[in-house]
């Protein structure tokens, strides 16, 4: 079963609750990676399932859509900061590839001044003041701060949600283990998992 990081604690948690209660005798191997490492796993059957944030319309068993924020430390400021320090992923991250974009269109200089292919790296740099970054909603912790309804001379551009999908490999077409775990997780996360749906 593979899960990036940012959905893994929020979407995955119940989901393992839920099925570890009802199938005690499957062994569940978890690789936690980004999206775009998921999906060509999928292809080639190293993995069975991925949760991932899709990266082309139709791919997989679509589930819900998934905000995508910029985050910083309130007591830092440093979205005041010109150029605007980013920590992001690596290249060809889908949430990199969203954020750049946006603030060219915005005319908003910006410098990369971190970056790593964890979001605990990520977290870690907007912590200690070093950048602003993008993650997903669910990803956010308590004591950062989603940057929206900053005063105009500061404000960051929308971005689009990432839409979160189901994987299965050709490979795992006759397992009934992976039957299971499939339809529990449609069952626990089509629409969100609990959470209200976006757009």
């Amino acid at each position: 079963l593979g899960v990036p990081d940012d959905y893994a604690s929020t979407y995955l948690t119940p989901v393992l609750r839920s099925f570890a209660g009802r199938y005690k005798g499957v062994e569940i191997d978890l690789t936690c990676e980004q999206s775009t490492s998921l999906i060509p796993k999928i292809a080639r059957g190293e993995l069975d399932l991925a949760l991932v944030s899709r990266d082309k319309p139709q791919r997989g068993r679509f589930l819900f859509q998934e905000p995508l924020v910029w985050v910083g430390a309130a007591q830092h400021e440093v979205w005041r900061r010109d150029p605007l320090p980013l920590a992001v992923y690596e290249a060809g991250s889908m949430a990199r590839s969203a954020a750049l974009p946006a603030l060219t269109a915005r005319r908003r200089p910006y410098r990369i001044v971190y970056h790593s292919s964890s979001l605990i790296g990520q977290l870690a740099a907007v912590e200690s003041g070093l950048a602003v970054a993008v993650t997903t909603r669910c990803s956010v912790p308590a004591h950062l701060q989603i940057l929206q309804n900053l005063p105009a001379e500061f404000d960051l551009p929308a971005l689009v949600p990432m839409e979160v999908a189901l994987l299965r490999s050709k490979a795992s077409a006759r397992s009934a283990a992976v039957d299971a775990m499939y339809e529990q997780m449609l069952r626990t996360l089509s629409g969100g998992g609990g959470r209200e749906p976006v757009g």
